[in-house]
C-alpha cells in the first residue's frame, strides 16, 4: 500500500472516531431523561472500569416569558427532587443552570437565568435542602435546548436544570 493511501487511512480513522466521540444520546426536551456516560479511568488494562460515576440528570423545570417565578408545575417537579436530594447525600451539590430564550440582550438574559437559578434554589431550600448543597449558575441564552426561532422552541428554553456531580468517596 503506498503511503499516500496509508495516510489517507489514518486520516478516515481519526475523522470516525472524532464522529464517535462527538456525538450526543440525549433524549427530547423536557422528557425528564438524559442519557450520559462516565469516562472510563486512564490505565494500561484495557478493561478498565469507569473511574466516576456520570452525573444525575434530575428534570429541567421551565418558566414563562420574562418570567423568574416558578410555575405550579416546576414547584411539583422541584418538590420530588428536593426529596430525592434528601435522600441521597452522596451526590454533593446540586448545581442549578438557569437558561432563556434568544429574545432579549445577553446581559439582561444572564441575569434572567441567574434569577431563575435563584428561584429553584430557595424553594429547595424551603424544603429542606441544606443551602450548602446548592450551586448556581447562568448560561443566558447560550446553551439552547431546542435550535428555532418561535414559541415552540423558547418554551422549551426558559428552564433550569439540575445536574449532580456524584461524590466519588461515596462510590466505593
Amino acid at each position: 500500500m503506498s503511503p499516500i493511501r496509508q495516510c489517507r487511512l489514518v486520516v478516515v480513522f481519526a475523522a470516525l472516531l472524532f464522529a464517535l466521540g462527538c456525538s450526543s444520546t440525549s433524549l427530547a426536551p423536557g422528557s425528564g431523561a438524559h442519557e450520559e456516560f462516565a469516562p472510563v479511568a486512564a490505565t494500561s488494562d484495557s478493561n478498565a472500569a469507569i473511574s466516576r460515576p456520570a452525573p444525575v440528570m434530575l428534570e429541567a423545570v421551565y418558566f414563562d416569558t420574562d418570567q423568574a417565578v416558578l410555575r405550579i408545575d416546576a414547584r411539583d417537579v422541584l418538590k420530588g427532587h428536593a426529596r430525592s436530594i434528601l435522600d441521597h447525600p452522596e451526590w454533593g451539590v446540586v448545581t442549578i443552570d438557569g437558561h432563556c430564550d434568544e429574545r432579549g440582550s445577553d446581559p439582561y438574559n444572564r441575569e434572567l437565568g441567574l434569577r431563575r437559578a435563584s428561584a429553584v434554589e430557595r424553594f429547595l431550600v424551603e424544603q429542606g435542602v441544606p443551602p450548602a448543597r446548592v450551586a448556581t449558575r447562568s448560561f443566558g441564552e447560550e446553551r439552547p435546548a431546542v435550535l428555532g426561532h418561535d414559541e415552540s422552541a423558547w418554551n422549551y428554553n426558559r428552564r433550569s436544570e439540575l445536574q449532580i456531580e456524584v461524590l466519588v468517596s461515596a462510590t466505593r
